[in-house]
């Protein structure tokens, strides 16, 4: 076999079309193999002799796309100091475009024996263990165009993989649970048709099946396990793993593209797959152990501020350089549109603290790639000061945590909420506008993969987890939930008929409110997870969506609610302004109407005692169409209808007085007080002073025409 020095950069396996170069980052190693894998199970393993910067590389003519391979790195093993190489361990490429195989979790794949955690174990690891694989990066993109749709256009539909195309009832069998069902026809027209412009896909990089899961019979089904951040998940391809899921990725980001759909990678970059000091050894830990991850005073130990063993070192230059490498990656060769980042407040531990000034924000606000796409932080992780909701950096959005417990907190009749639900709704202020920032820095949503779905945040007051194996102790225990008066499923058709109104709340409170509205998968036809409310494990049919048969009627159904209520925000920029209320007249509008204004449900304007009465629950707000201060694209002023938005979270009926000298003649155009939730034909027209008797725990939309 001929080897050529080859070239320290780009890292990981880079194929030319005449051969591949190998680079592989590790300053602990003395020295560095390359195995090529062949399907006898030997190897052949050439010495990665030329090194630049604590870089081995190689080139190697003829070596194909297709070709398996990994590292075996001699150096010190030295768990006491935090070094951890051993050459009996077959290791992932950190940079491996895709990865073949799985874990059989074999004790050959750990650093000790079973039962002796301060052994060193030995056992060649490669027969049990996955494999790197050189792939082909030439794709015919053609005409490919990211939609690029602005933030305040924006709907959000976080998804899962296979949980959102396993069950469809018009995919082949062999596309089901797979990047190419993401592509087909049927999925991609409920996503035009429900009014979604961006797909934000949970895990898609390479995640590892945690061994104790296994053992239980069970799977790590939402992927926060990553150990490749480069490699689509094996799993998820319907045509193999030699490469093959690479392009069935990109032809599914190209098919959504196509349709008008962004593409939103939720990642994690905040820990590995390889756990605290007694997980298995499958790449960072046996690659450079002490330059990957955060570890404590006592070198046998990782320090870990994400619940799952282990953090990335965030000082580290080489690992901030292959998150940076990463997130260009997929933008620029799989032309995502963007990342939701995992527990991102780890993101920004430099140290110690969360610090927004830290290195990772200097480079993603540089780079010319990166600091171009939708950047989306889950704000909080488990270690001291985690919680940073509102604190991120101006080019960041944020999961509104708030948001979402607000919201909650209102529509299951908790007192003194009106106050904040009012910040909520007009997209939160308090939290965002001081450092420079819109409403649409708030991710708003009420659900998501992590807790209830939509129908048990109404259907259940406790979790229901035993399918979990932790005896029901595992996931959140203070949902802010409300089950209507019966825990589960039940055939009081009371319950049952507040539920939907409950949900009809909760999708209209969703869209009516300023910021970036998200939907969870299913949401929008009453998903169940049966009161389990942490599925990460469950990959069956507790968590996968179960989809309505498309034969049945639609019409008055909680998708056809949905649908109505993108649509709405979408026709109505009222709904999705750019900038925060003032609170006062807008110059140059010739309207002397405040741009919004509040209203006790007696049409009497609120004052500050109204804001802190415990038992007030109910409120109207004015929006005034003709009152829009951001221009349009072109600099034209935006006039849109006006609007009253009427809220009664109490369990009475109340009469709503429609407020004088804010319009003389208003329709109703949503009412979730009905089975279907909007009026049918032309809603009822009103009067101002006129009286509305609103249902309990409902909500009333009224129009005015521009």
């Amino acid at each position: 076999m001929q080897v050529w020095p080859g070239q320290a950069y780009p890292l990981g396996a880079t194929y030319d079309g005449a051969g591949t170069n190998f680079a592989v980052h590790s300053e602990a190693a003395h020295r560095i193999e390359l195995c090529l894998l062949h399907e006898d199970g030997s190897e052949t393993a050439v010495e990665l002799r030329e090194t630049d910067a604590f870089v081995r590389h190689a080139y190697l003519p003829g070596v194909m796309p297709g070709q398996r391979y990994g590292f075996r790195v001699h150096g010190p093993y030295a768990p006491e100091h935090g070094r951890r190489c051993n050459s009996a361990k077959l290791l992932l490429d950190p940079y491996a475009r895709a990865v073949s195989g799985s874990i059989d979790w074999n004790e050959s794949v750990y650093g000790y024996h079973f039962g002796r955690p301060d052994s060193r174990n030995d056992l060649d690891s490669a027969p049990h263990t996955m494999t790197s694989v050189v792939v082909n990066p030439y794709f015919d993109w053609g005409d490919d165009r990211r939609p690029r749709t602005d933030y305040h256009r924006t709907v959000i539909y976080e998804a899962h993989v296979k949980g959102l195309t396993m069950l469809h009832p018009e995919l082949p069998p062999e596309l089901r649970g797979t990047y190419a069902g993401l592509a087909h026809p049927a999925v991609i027209s409920h996503l035009t048709e429900l009014g979604v412009t961006a797909l934000e896909l949970m895990p898609v990089h390479q995640f590892v099946n945690d061994h104790r899961l296994v053992d239980a019979g069970l799977n790590n089904y939402w992927g926060y396990n990553t150990i490749g951040f480069f490699a689509p998940h094996n799993a998820y391809a319907s045509w193999g793993d030699r490469g093959e899921q690479v392009l069935e990725f990109k032809q599914a980001v190209k098919a959504l593209h196509q349709a008008g759909i962004e593409v939103i990678l939720d990642v994690v970059y905040n820990h590995t797959a390889e756990g605290n000091h007694l997980g298995p050894t499958l790449s960072f830990r046996g690659l450079d152990n002490e330059s990957y991850y955060r570890l404590t005073d006592d070198r046998r130990y990782y320090m870990d501020t994400t619940g799952t063993g282990n953090s990335l070192l965030m000082r580290s230059p080489h690992v901030l350089q292959m998150i940076m490498d990463s997130l260009r990656y997929w933008v620029t060769e799989m032309h995502v549109d963007g990342f939701r980042f995992d527990l991102a407040a780890t993101l920004a531990r430099q140290f110690h603290e969360v610090d927004r000034l830290s290195s990772f924000f200097d480079l993603v606000q540089q780079d010319p790639v990166v600091s171009q796409v939708k950047l989306i932080a889950e704000p909080w992780d488990v270690g001291e000061g985690g919680y940073q909701v509102g604190n991120f950096p101006p080019l960041w959005t944020e999961w509104n945590g708030k948001y979402r417990d607000c919201v909650r907190d209102m529509w299951r009749g908790e007192p003194r909420t009106l106050a904040e639900f009012a910040s909520r709704l007009t997209g939160s202020s308090d939290l965002y506008q001081d450092d420079g920032r819109r409403p649409l820095a708030s991710i708003n949503f009420t659900t998501c993969h992590d807790g209830f779905t939509l129908h048990d945040l109404v259907s259940y007051n406790d979790k229901h987890n035993e399918a979990n194996g932790e005896n029901n102790r595992d996931g959140e225990s203070h949902n802010r939930s409300w089950n209507c008066g019966a825990e589960g499923e039940t055939e009081d058709a009371g319950v049952r008929e507040l539920r939907e109104r409950q949900m009809r709340n909760f999708i209209a409170t969703l869209m009516l409110s300023q910021g970036v509205p998200m939907l969870s998968h299913g949401d929008e036809f009453a998903r169940t997870q049966g009161g389990n409310n942490n599925a990460y494990c469950q990959d069956n049919e507790i968590a996968w969506v179960r989809w309505p048969d498309p034969a049945e009627d639609e019409e008055g159904s909680l998708l056809a609610f949905t649908k109505t209520m993108v649509w709405l925000r979408r026709d109505h920029p009222v709904f999705r302004r750019r900038r925060f209320f003032h609170g006062r007249p807008v110059e140059g509008t010739h309207d002397e109407l405040t741009d919004i204004a509040w209203f006790t449900p007696k049409g009497e304007e609120m004052v500050q005692r109204d804001w802190q009465a415990a038992h007030a629950k109910a409120l109207t707000v004015f929006l005034n169409g003709h009152a829009i201060s951001e221009p349009g694209p072109r600099g034209e002023r935006i006039a849109d209808d006006s609007f009253l938005l009427m809220f009664n979270a109490s369990a009475d009926d109340l009469d709503f007085v429609v407020p004088v000298n804010h319009g003389d003649a208003w329709q109703v155009v949503v009412d979730t007080a009905r089975a279907e939730g909007v009026p049918p034909g032309n809603g009822p027209k009103v009067a101002a002073g006129e009286v509305l008797p609103l249902t309990g725990r409902s909500l009333t939309v009224l129009r005015r025409p521009a």
